[in-house]
């Protein structure tokens, strides 16, 4: 691809007297909430290698470069790095910026910085805009949930931006006029539609003084069909009680370039497509401010377009710098241009389907075009939902009566818990919602209540029916949400409770798969949902497991549960090892709690056993017996009589019914993986010695021509890759070291491992400029950390392989960027820009947001 660069740039030139032009560049940053529903935390997804998910894979490829975007030179060196949400409008998912948080946290800080940024660009107006929580399809849910989805968003908004959201993205951009009179009903001003969801549009009277008694210039509609709607300018759509909200009609065509046909392959081509959109001053015509504005999913920006990010940068300062249109916002356009038409929507129409909502409760049609497949399943597996809805929502309520004063009220309150789940904020929170002080079990019984309702929302996100395929992970996902629902609702309505899932497998039996081994939904339930939920009991038997392969402290924290040690002993014998314990497991999201005690045997590499017992057992541990249990264990493993020890456990425990397959996933390869990297390091020890006892007769093999045999090149191939990884990632960086082992690679003819030495090679440079912002921070050793960055950046251009730079060029662009240069001594300063020109940065040209240069 082509990066665009600002020397390259001829926009274009505005008539003589054109109106006021505005660009607004809109982005739908989301994914689906991830999170196992028992753990509350995103576990591996094999699909997103070599990232540990699809949330990690796509925050690196476009959210994070998005924050710190490039904008280069013909040379390819950098001379602006540049905050893209500080300039365009965007809205994030609640449940993503969950996750960026807590795992991407300087990305998520960009994020929130761009909101104030943007506001103080804009006449007070934040370019962030509220999305519905989980993004569920509006239009096919019930009032009810869609009135908590509204206000879930509103609320995780105001949390994180702090300041009332003036617009609100539909996920779809699903539509009704009561979706869109709910959100008006909540202070939502604007929204943002494809410009086919415009049905039919009229002429406002132009002396009307306030949008609250705006009137028709005439009482004829002008029909919008096949997507004809002006998008320049906003739309008043009315509603009810005298409500109103201004509608956004994008420009479809440019949209649809930029997702679909290349447009991002060229900074230079994109700047011209959004100011190609204005019209053509007519004569004799009064100008008006006009808007040129695109809406696409912001994964465009980098994830599915690579390098989409700069492209978008250099547009927006290419329109930026040239005057040739003004960069805006929906909220700054609308105050100082409120709409002139009026406009009514094609009800229950989305931006992704041809067919209205049907993508999301039929075989429409709308798919990703596997031949001989349907989407049938679609339609039971709504069906099946909205059983479990609505069938639970009266038990609910039953269950309710006497604990909370209004469970609805209650449930849209819940968000202030969701965003803190500390004591105090649930204190607070039954303060304002329980009938009663509660006892602490109606207290946890509320909590799981209340997260049996979290889930039947999150069980409707619209990735689940987005896809080909009932066995994708999406679908696995919503049907995971609904376990938890039916998991719940069996445990707090007893009889009633427990038939639900019964009905429910009836109904999504019919979810039919287009693969024959798969089955139908109801065997992708038990197959994947059924053998992932879990109680403390299992949280126990994986902490138990786990703490044979790693050390927990006295107090700590295992996913969603706080653990406390009460006792941990361990015993070996030779390669096998026992642990015993017991421990008090808290969850932090039901308050529901247990003491445990457990035995672990583990007899070398993947040998494991383990059994727990719980104090609610039907019958409780005795700690006296626990103790007389522990020391005729260690009784047994002194005299290293393994079979003893097991007939111990098995007769105190019942059964050792737990194995490594019971850990959670994480930890599962975690804890293989350090069971195989004892094994491969034992094996390249090996390899390494066979190799150094007979380099010189392969070298001498390969300058005589040679092919040197199979074995042979294998233990050089590993000796000097294995070497070259740990030097490049070794604290002391030896570049000459480095340069010998690439010599005698070349020599030896190996082939380096590309992928491994350069991810390390990114991973050191990384390390070293974070340990130049710390010494910067103290302003104590700076000269050495500045020189061992140094070092390490000009060592790595000899490299024969692409290193990743970037995380290295946003923290010395940091440094650049601070005000403090009060430790910027002539050595230092000099010092800093060699390392910044080694860093591939054009020092000379390099200029901040705010135009500033340091050199």
């Amino acid at each position: 691809m082509k990066r665009p660069s600002p020397k390259s740039a001829k926009p274009l030139q505005p008539s003589a007297g054109a109106p006021d032009r505005y660009v607004c560049v809109h982005g739908h940053f989301y994914q689906p909430p991830r999170e196992n529903p028992w753990l509350e935390t995103v576990e591996v997804q094999d699909s997103a290698a070599p990232y540990h998910d699809w949330n990690e894979r796509i925050a690196a490829e476009c959210y994070a470069p998005n924050g710190a975007s490039r904008i280069t030179n013909q040379k390819n060196e950098i001379v602006r790095i540049t905050n893209n949400y500080a300039r365009m409008s965007f809205n994030f998912g609640p449940t993503l910026l969950k996750w960026m948080a807590d795992k991407a946290p300087r990305t998520y800080h960009m994020i929130l910085d761009a909101d104030k940024a943007s506001a103080h660009r804009y006449s007070g107006h934040g370019s962030a805009v509220a999305q519905v929580y989980n993004h569920i399809i509006m239009p096919l849910a019930g009032r009810r949930d869609a009135v908590t989805q509204i206000r879930w968003g509103i609320a995780d908004f105001e949390h994180r931006f702090q300041r009332r959201p003036e617009g609100m993205w539909l996920a779809e951009t699903a539509v009704s006029r009561t979706v869109l009179d709910l959100m008006a009903a909540e202070g939502i001003k604007f929204t943002i539609l494809a410009p086919h969801q415009c049905a039919r549009v009229r002429k406002l009277a132009p002396s009307a003084p306030s949008t609250d008694n705006l009137q028709p210039a005439t009482d004829n509609w002008t029909p919008t069909p096949s997507a004809t709607v002006d998008p320049t300018h906003p739309y008043l759509i009315r509603l009810d009680e005298g409500r109103s909200i201004a509608v956004f009609f994008y420009d479809g065509p440019a949209s649809r370039a930029i997702a679909f046909e290349g447009l991002l392959n060229s900074g230079e081509t994109f700047a011209s497509r959004l100011l190609d959109a204005f019209h053509a001053p007519a004569p004799d015509t009064p100008a008006h401010a006009e808007l040129s504005h695109v809406a696409t999913d912001g994964e465009s920006y980098g994830h599915h377009h690579r390098y989409g990010e700069m492209a978008l940068s250099f547009a927006m300062h290419s329109i930026e710098d040239s005057g040739h249109a003004k960069l805006t916002n929906y909220g700054e356009f609308l105050e100082k241009y409120p709409p002139e038409w009026e406009a009514e929507i094609a009800e229950d129409t989305s931006w992704s389907c041809a067919h209205g909502v049907e993508r999301w409760r039929s075989n429409c049609g709308c798919n990703g075009g596997k031949p001989g497949w349907n989407q049938l399943w679609r339609a039971p597996l709504r069906e099946a939902l909205d059983y479990l809805r609505d069938a639970s929502a009266p038990l609910a309520e039953a269950f309710a009566d006497g604990l909370l004063t209004d469970l609805w009220v209650a449930r849209d309150g819940y968000i202030d818990v969701l965003l803190d789940r500390s004591t105090a904020c649930k204190d607070r929170f039954f303060a304002r919602h329980a009938t009663r002080v509660l006892t602490p079990a109606e207290r946890i019984a509320v909590l799981e209540l209340l997260e049996l309702e979290r889930h039947t929302q999150l069980m409707y996100t619209s990735c689940g029916w987005f896809f080909d395929e009932v066995s994708g992970i999406e679908t696995i996902q919503i049907i995971a949400y609904a376990g938890r629902v039916l998991q719940l609702a069996a445990k707090l309505f007893g009889p009633a409770g427990r038939d639900l899932e019964r009905q429910f497998l009836a109904v999504l039996a019919d979810a039919k798969s287009n693969l024959p081994e798969i089955g139908n939904g109801a065997d992708l339930y038990r197959r994947y949902v059924t053998t992932t939920r879990i109680g403390l009991e299992q949280v126990g038997a994986h902490y138990a497991i786990s703490s044979i392969f790693r050390s927990y402290p006295e107090e700590g924290e295992l996913f969603c549960f706080d653990l406390h040690r009460d006792s941990h002993e361990a015993f070996t014998s030779g390669r096998g090892k026992v642990a015993l314990g017991r421990v008090h497991i808290r969850s932090r999201i039901t308050e529901e709690s247990e003491e445990l005690y457990f035995a672990v045997l583990h007899l070398g590499d993947q040998n494991l056993s383990a059994a727990v017992r719980g104090q609610l057992a039907e019958s409780p541990v005795d700690l006296d017996a626990f103790t007389a249990f522990s020391a005729d264990i260690g009784v047994a493993i002194r005299h290293a009589n393994l079979p003893e020890v097991i007939r111990l456990i098995d007769r105190f425990f019942g059964t050792l019914a737990y194995s490594l397959t019971s850990l959670f996933a994480d930890e599962q390869q975690r804890i293989l993986r350090t069971i195989l990297d004892r094994t491969l390091a034992e094996m390249e020890d090996s390899l390494r010695k066979i190799y150094e006892d007979h380099a010189s007769l392969l070298r001498f093999l390969t300058e005589s021509g040679m092919a040197p045999p199979p074995a042979l090149a294998i233990a050089a191939n590993f000796a000097i890759n294995g070497s070259l990884r740990r030097a490049i990632a070794a604290d002391n960086f030896d570049a000459a070291e480095i340069s010998s082992l690439l010599a005698r690679a070349a020599s030896d003819q190996v082939v380096v491992d590309t992928p491994v030495l350069s991810f390390a090679a990114g991973e050191r440079m990384k390390r070293a400029m974070v340990a130049l912002e710390a010494a910067a921070e103290k302003e104590r050793a700076m000269m050495s950390a500045l020189q061992t960055a140094l070092t390490i950046a000009i060592a790595l251009q000899t490299m024969p392989f692409d290193v990743n730079l970037w995380q290295a060029q946003n923290i010395w662009n940091d440094l650049y960027r601070r005000s403090d240069k009060a430790y910027w001594s002539p050595e230092w300063k000099l010092a800093f820009k060699k390392l910044g020109e080694a860093l591939y940065i054009s020092v000379d040209e390099l200029v901040t947001d705010e135009g500033v240069s340091a050199f």
